[in-house]
Formats: C-alpha cells, structure tokens, sequence
C-alpha cells in the first residue's frame, strides 16, 4: 500500500466490505484478532499472513519482509499486549506493566532500515526480519502513546464493535470506526426512531387478505 493510501478493507461476519482507517500503524495491527473474544478475528497463522498485513499497513512498499513461524507468535504476543495497553489508555487505566515490557521489548529491536528512491520517495531496504517489522509496530505504539493525540484514541461509537481508533480529524469529533458501516447503521437506526408509529392493519384489511 503507498504511503499516502491509508486504511484497511475490513470484512463484516455477513461478507460485506468496509474501508477502516484506525489513524496509525499500530493500531492496524489490532484488527488482524486479539486477546479473549477478539481471538474470533485471528487472522496470523503463519509468515504469509503476516506479510500479508504489512504489505496492507500504511507502511511504505518495498518491505518484502521475511518472517520465521516464531515471529508470528511474537506478532501476536505484541498485539494483544497493545491492543491491552490501548484499552486501559482509552479508559483512564494504568498501563499494564508486563504488555508494557512486551512493548518496549519489541520496541529495542532495529527497526526496518529507510532509503530515499531517486524520485524523492520513501522505501525500505528489502529483506527485513519479521523482528524489524515488529520494531516499528511497537516504536510507533509509543509515539503515538506518548504523543499528541494520545488523548484521541477511541473505541468506536457502536455498543457492538470494539475496533481502536486514533481520531486525527481536525475537529476531533470522530465517533465511529466507519462511516461506511457504523456509523451508516447508527444513521439508519436514528432515522428509525424519529418515525411516528404507525398502527397495526385490522387483519380482515390486511394487504393481500380478503374479506369474508
């Protein structure tokens, strides 16, 4: 995915498709599953998936990462322990210590290595480790925690959905993971609701029932 694309295609339980963009890399990396009920969305079974989530990320093309099976259970390890450290941030929790160190772990690696294209473009050095990968997941985590929109991470609006976003909208006024999906079903409800109740038909004038 360029750099300037941003957001994931997102598939509900019914097939439908939806655009979600959580705002940054590391919160991308929660929507491949999770711990406890998000377990259901697991998506990283092996190397393949998980070069198959960062040639989807924001991150620059050019990647081409190679990743070993345990780097796969480190990815996962990560993920949870972010998608938990997300959760106790966005509730005014302490952080937990051990996701913390999980974090900061991954965070220590060398991360991918940069290189400027004769085009004046971002790219990567090809061939990085599954590790360097998981560096700039857990490097951007922290950025992103201790930077300026920390205070605008948010789970969606939506009772029913758990997605994690960072709302970087000038107005700060973001509610939904989409507005192509909850926010539309948030719209539809509304819409609803505010229409008068119409009375039940008699059942002798019912549509398409005769009378004796």
């Amino acid at each position: 995915m360029s750099d300037s694309v941003r957001g994931l295609t997102l598939h509900t339980r019914e097939g439908s498709a939806f655009r979600f963009d959580p705002g940054s890399l590391c919160l991308e990396l929660l929507v491949t599953g999770g711990p406890g009920p998000l377990a259901y969305y697991e998506v990283l079974y092996g190397p393949a998936d998980l070069v198959r989530w960062a040639e989807e990320s924001r991150l620059p093309h050019g990647l081409d990462p190679v990743v070993t099976p345990d780097e796969v259970g480190r990815a996962r390890l990560l993920r949870d322990a972010l998608h938990r450290i997300t959760v106790a941030r966005v509730e005014g929790r302490a952080l937990p210590a051990d996701d913390l160190a999980t974090v900061n772990d991954a965070a220590g690696q060398a991360p991918p290595v940069p290189r400027l294209t004769p085009q004046g473009e971002h790219e990567w050095v090809a061939g990085a480790t599954g590790t360097q990968l998981l560096s700039a997941v857990a490097r951007d985590a922290v950025e992103l925690l201790t930077g300026p929109f920390a205070h605008r991470i948010r789970e969606c609006g939506a009772g029913n959905c758990r997605l994690l976003f960072v709302d970087t909208s000038r107005p700060g006024r973001r509610r939904w993971c989409s507005m192509e999906h909850c926010g539309n079903r948030h719209k539809v409800r509304a819409h609803r609701a505010r229409l008068p109740d119409r009375p039940l038909p008699h059942p002798v004038d019912a549509p398409g029932r005769r009378r004796a």
